[in-house]
């Protein structure tokens, strides 16, 4: 990279015309905005990584907040009371240089029961110039005092088919090139975070050169090989036990990912199941993974008798709930595939 910050700090949006994949919000803020209609507390939650704290800085400088004026406060290390009062006697004064005064609150679940006692109070009667904006990826900590004096935005995941685009797009902003289908590995691997996804690709970036392979990036990543994960299912198909054990045994003995492996498999099943159920959505699901992996999953789809899919889908979905419980990851795949080709 010709600019050596951090992806997720360099691609960070600026505007509202910036954000992706938040359309629900951004529409209602910009109104608010532009008919002077901006309540005196939000409450952003949602997933990680989803433009929460973005979107609070893009709407505190859309309300006339000045840089010297914006206060951001993260709750999981100033979670306490005396924070919070301190926060209530600096609200009083008036903006030093902008219209207005806009205290983020990120991680807004962690403060303590004392310190949301006290924000109480403030949110209840606020000065005319205070704006708050709280952040919190589990709305269900937050007491409900707290949420009915905010407006509610909710934040969802960002879709694999923008994710994927928005990778390649910034793949190319650099000058790095990427393959298809781990523009598609990254955005599973991300769980809808765009944080996540720009980290994924900068430890890429970071390798060196100017372009990565599908099979480099997999290594980098940890991530098993396209013929394991296509493997792994023919062989739940053709109730191959022998391969398919040989398979998750390779996979273990190059400590591979079994969180990614499990995954990649419940992709695969899912993309073949969505084929065979609902044809229509051919064109959607081209989007959204690569060439490979949608000629497999067209390629199973075909062969796969009435049921199999599903079961298989179940199977494999209940090993990945089962995981964590498991100091040996492996196991749960092993006994998943044998019960599935049983």
């Amino acid at each position: 990279m010709s600019d050596k910050t951090v992806l997720y700090r360099k691609y960070r949006p600026k505007s509202f015309a910036d954000v992706l994949g938040q359309d629900h919000i951004v529409g209602v803020l910009k109104n608010a905005v532009k008919s002077g209609r901006v309540a005196h507390a939000y409450l952003f939650a949602g997933p990680r990584g989803t433009g929460k704290t973005s979107v609070a800085r893009i709407l505190a400088r859309e309300i006339g907040c000045a840089d010297i004026d914006l206060l951001e406060i993260d709750a999981a290390s100033s979670r306490g009371i005396d924070e919070i009062r301190a926060l209530r006697d600096a609200v009083r004064f008036s903006p030093v240089a902008g219209k207005v005064k806009v205290y983020i609150i990120d991680e807004a679940h962690m403060l303590t029961k004392e310190a949301f006692n006290a924000l109480l109070k403030t949110l209840e009667e606020p000065p005319a110039h205070a704006v708050f904006i709280l952040a919190t990826t589990e709305l269900e900590k937050v007491p409900e005092t707290i949420v009915s004096r905010c407006q509610s935005f909710s934040f969802r995941h960002i879709s694999d088919e923008v994710m994927r685009r928005t990778i390649m797009a910034i793949a190319g902003k650099e000058d790095f090139k990427i393959d298809e289908e781990t523009a598609a590995l990254i955005a599973l691997l991300a769980e809808g975070s765009f944080r996540d996804a720009q980290g994924l690709l900068d430890q890429l970036i970071s390798a060196g050169g100017k372009a990565i392979s599908g099979a480099e990036a997999r290594k980098i990543l940890s991530a098993p090989p396209e013929e394991a994960v296509e493997g792994l299912i023919e062989a739940m198909m053709g109730k191959n036990a022998e391969k398919g054990i040989e398979i998750i045994q390779k996979a273990s003995e190059t400590n591979l990912d079994f969180k990614t492996l499990s995954k990649l498999l419940l992709r695969g099943v899912r993309f073949a199941l969505l084929l065979k159920l609902a044809p229509a959505m051919r064109q959607k699901l081209e989007k959204i993974c690569g060439a490979r992996e949608f000629k497999f999953a067209d390629k199973i789809a075909k062969e796969a008798k009435p049921g199999e899919l599903e079961k298989i889908l179940k199977t494999l979905l209940d090993a990945y709930e089962a995981r964590g419980r498991n100091y040996m990851p492996q196991v749960s795949l092993e006994l998943a595939f044998l019960k599935i080709i049983n």
